[in-house]
């Protein structure tokens, strides 16, 4: 059995220094471990950071988008009922206008004149020698003094006869009145009707009625 001989001083003295080299050694690999961890460590908490505010930014950005979506069918929405009830006081507007046209023809004296100046009106229109004239049968006489009258009027003026005859399909009593004139056998058609006439009147008043009852356009940049 080998005996373990005791270490002398140097002996000794050598262990300890290599104890101690390993020590330092072993120092100078966790200070170097520290080191890199600690790099690592703040390239992986900036990095989380930043797509901490990439998100974070992304969500503001999306959050300015909805509001602007919002608001912007907000506004629509605002602008729309603008639109419509405004629509609404036109047609109020020409409705009330359409209920009065009924009672035109209560007043024979300015009716019949009127009713002289749409066929007249219509004649020239047509520039037929045989026309037909639809109206109301309650204005059968009226219409046959204004067919007079336009007949003096239109040969006076282009020299030359015509002929003027009721047709007997009359015109719904229940109309504002006026006249309907046909030539070429039915072919050519002028509707002067008051109903019709204020459809005309409704379509080329209807931008300046716009602007008397509710202003110019705010977008509006130029003005004829």
């Amino acid at each position: 059995m080998a005996t373990v001989r005791a270490l002398n001083d140097d002996e000794v003295f050598n262990e300890m220094k290599k104890m101690a080299k390993a020590l330092e050694k072993a120092r100078e690999i966790k200070v170097k471990a520290d080191e890199e961890f600690n790099i690592e460590k703040a390239k992986i908490v900036r990095q989380e950071s930043l797509n901490i505010e990439a998100v974070f930014e992304r969500k503001i950005k999306q959050a300015e988008v909805q509001k602007r979506i919002s608001q912007s069918n907000h506004i629509n929405k605002a602008r729309l009922r603008t639109l419509q009830e405004r629509e609404h006081v036109l047609d109020d507007l020409f409705e009330e206008t359409r209920s009065r046209t009924q009672s035109l023809s209560s007043d024979e004296s300015s009716y019949g004149e009127l009713l002289n100046k749409l066929v007249l009106q219509g004649a020239y229109t047509l520039m037929e020698s045989d026309i037909a004239i639809r109206c109301r049968e309650q204005d059968v006489d009226q219409v046959r003094d204004a067919i007079a009258y336009a007949k003096e009027e239109f040969e006076n003026t282009l020299k030359c006869a015509m002929n003027l005859t009721i047709s007997d399909d009359y015109l719904p009593s229940s109309s504002s009145g006026g006249v309907v004139l046909t030539g070429l056998k039915g072919k050519i058609v002028v509707d002067n009707t008051l109903e019709a006439r204020l459809e005309i009147v409704k379509e080329d008043m209807l931008p300046q009625l716009r602007v008397i009852l509710f202003g110019h356009s705010p977008s509006r940049k130029f003005f004829n």
